[in-house]
């Protein structure tokens, strides 16, 4: 399909931005990277505390309002539905996606030596390829859950049952980290005997590989693979999803109907934009020189910035979950919500 070309240049320009005639290296000489340089998110050293203040103030927010999010609907009967345990779900998703980077960024930006080891890039790969996997498939599968709501209004509640959405979390889980499991083996199964420094502020897979002084070449179907069904089922699931939504909300006559119905939604709708138009500007770019410092600010974005925007948004734009914050707020803590 045409829109696989871009992706594919791109994924195979920093598999392949190496130099293609190097000369076989003796097994004797190669020597295996043990620790990891990072260039780190900024090289202006007067800069760094400021930005140091500004991401601790963003991933603080990040915490309170995920786990903030994640509690009100816990304890808030009105909230138990599964587009709410799904809402809690995905909040406690942001929350670890985002720990997986920002208290290494935090240590970075204050340190002259940006330093990791193998193992410990490893296991920043394997947990955030896994977390931004689930995150994927939790924001496709609310997009199923507002479609059932909608458009199965009276079949909904026998549709969405506990067992089933249960079962779809397991499966997000065990997809997730089955994906991670493949990158991960394969990415760090490459020998890295050349240079150690990665040109980004965490392991990420495009600096990573040209760093590698093997064929990389079955890393790249692998990844073409996995970015592919991924993409295509996740964004097939929501645009069939909302393009069936759009069209039930056109035919409720009231304009309060259509009105109420589309607010149930918006809320997914403008996290699931943010979050894949930031992964789309990261991977999915023609590539040029002096892309990487890009990348960078689009990384930051959606890998800090969108974790804390994700729960802002809900309990900004949902009514009911401003309802049931009002009535925390207002009624003492010994009553019932």
């Amino acid at each position: 399909m045409p829109w696989t070309d871009p992706l594919k240049h791109h994924i195979s320009h920093f598999w392949c931005s190496r130099p293609q005639s190097k000369k076989p290296m003796n097994n004797a000489n190669k020597t295996q990277v043990m620790v990891f340089e990072l260039s780190g998110l900024t090289d202006n050293r007067e800069f760094s505390p400021y930005l140091f203040i500004f991401f601790l103030l963003v991933y603080m927010i990040t915490i309170c309002g995920n786990i903030g999010m994640a509690a009100v609907v816990q304890i808030s009967p009105s909230l138990h539905t599964p587009m709410y345990y799904f809402l809690s779900y995905l909040s406690v998703v942001d929350l670890f996606y985002s720990s997986v980077v920002t208290p290494k960024m935090f240590f970075d930006l204050l340190s002259d030596k940006k330093s990791i080891s193998f193992i410990g890039c490893a296991l920043q790969f394997y947990f955030y390829v896994a977390l931004a996997s689930i995150e994927v498939f939790v924001l496709s599968i609310m997009a199923y859950d507002r479609y059932v709501a909608i458009c199965y209004p009276l079949h909904y509640i026998l549709i969405m049952t506990m067992k089933k959405c249960l079962g779809l979390v397991l499966l997000t889980v065990s997809v997730g980290f089955g994906h991670s499991s493949a990158q991960t083996g394969c990415l760090f199964s490459l020998e890295y005997c050349q240079s150690n420094l990665v040109d980004h502020f965490y392991c990420d897979i495009s600096p990573l590989v040209r760093l590698s002084c093997s064929e990389p070449q079955n890393c790249t179907y692998i990844t073409l693979f996995f970015v592919c069904f991924f993409t295509l089922s996740s964004l097939t699931t929501i645009l069939v999803s909302y393009t069936l939504i759009i069209s039930s909300i056109l035919r409720i006559k009231s304009a309060a109907g259509r009105k109420k119905a589309f607010s149930t939604c918006s809320s997914h709708l403008m996290c699931a934009t943010i979050f894949y138009v930031t992964v789309f500007c990261t991977y999915l770019h023609p590539s040029s020189t002096g892309q990487e410092k890009q990348d960078k600010v689009a990384s930051v974005f959606y890998a800090v910035v969108t974790p804390m925007l994700n729960p802002l948004i809900y309990s900004l734009r949902n009514q009911e979950v401003k309802r049931v914050i009002i009535r925390l707020v207002q009624k003492s803590p010994n009553k019932r919500i």
